[in-house]
C-alpha cells in the first residue's frame, strides 16, 4: 500500500526518518503502530516529547542533560569534585553511571573535534572545562572520548589545553572485551591492549 506524499501520515513518516537509526520501512512501522494506540496512549507520548523539550535544557557547570541549572550529578554532594571525566555526548554518561564504579563529576564537550565537518576548538566547550580546571581543586581529567580520529585528535587537544594548569590528564584504556577471545579482536583493538597494559 502506497502511501500518500502529502498526507498526515507521510508527514509522519518524514518526521520519524529524521531520527538517528530510523529508516523510511522502520518509520512507515512506526507511523502504522502510532495509528493504531488509543488517542490517550498518543497524547502521552507527545506530551513527553513536548516536556522533553520544554523542560529540560544543558546544564550550566558540566553541559549534561538538566532539569534544572545543575544536573544531578553537579548537585550531588557526595561527587568527588577533583576528578572530572569528559565525553563527547550525554548518553555517555548513563552507560559510565551504570557501571557504578565512578563517583566524580563530568564534563560533556557536545561533539568531538573534526575539522572536515567544520567542528573546531570553539564548538566543543573545551574553553569551559578549562575555566572548570582554572581556579583549582580539581586532581584529574579522565577523558572519555571515542577510539575514533575524531575522539583521539580532541584527546589530544584537550591534554595541550590542560596540561599548563598542573593537573592530571589520563585517558581511559581500550582493549579487549571481558570474555573475548584474542584471536577474534581486530588490529586496532590488539594494539590498544597491548598500549594499555599494566602491571600486576
Amino acid at each position: 500500500m502506497a502511501i500518500d506524499q502529502q498526507g498526515l501520515l507521510a508527514r509522519l513518516v518524514k518526521e520519524l526518518v529524521r531520527l538517528p537509526g530510523v529508516g523510511q520501512k522502520s518509520a512507515q512501522r512506526l507511523a502504522f503502530h502510532l495509528l493504531k494506540l488509543d488517542r490517550e496512549e498518543a497524547l502521552r507520548l507527545a506530551d513527553a516529547i513536548r516536556a522533553v523539550k520544554d523542560g529540560l535544557a544543558f546544564c550550566r557547570q558540566c553541559r549534561n542533560i538538566a532539569e534544572g541549572e545543575l544536573c544531578e550529578f553537579c548537585r550531588d554532594p557526595k561527587r568527588d569534585r577533583t576528578k572530572i571525566l569528559v565525553v563527547e555526548e550525554p548518553s555517555t554518561i548513563y552507560a559510565i553511571e551504570r557501571a557504578a564504579g565512578y563517583r566524580g563529576l563530568y564534563h560533556v564537550l557536545l561533539g568531538s573535534l573534526s575539522p572536515l565537518d567544520g567542528v573546531g576548538p570553539g564548538d566543543i566547550r573545551a574553553e569551559e572545562l578549562v575555566e572548570r580546571v582554572k581556579p583549582g581543586g580539581v586532581d584529574e581529567i579522565i577523558l572519555a572520548t571515542s577510539p575514533t580520529i575524531e575522539g583521539e585528535a580532541t584527546a589530544i587537544y584537550l591534554t595541550r589545553l590542560l596540561k599548563p594548569y598542573g593537573v592530571r590528564v589520563s585517558r581511559i584504556a581500550y582493549g579487549i572485551p571481558v570474555g573475548m577471545d584474542i584471536e577474534y579482536a581486530d588490529e586496532v583493538t590488539l594494539l590498544k591492549s597491548i598500549e594499555g597494559r599494566r602491571d600486576l
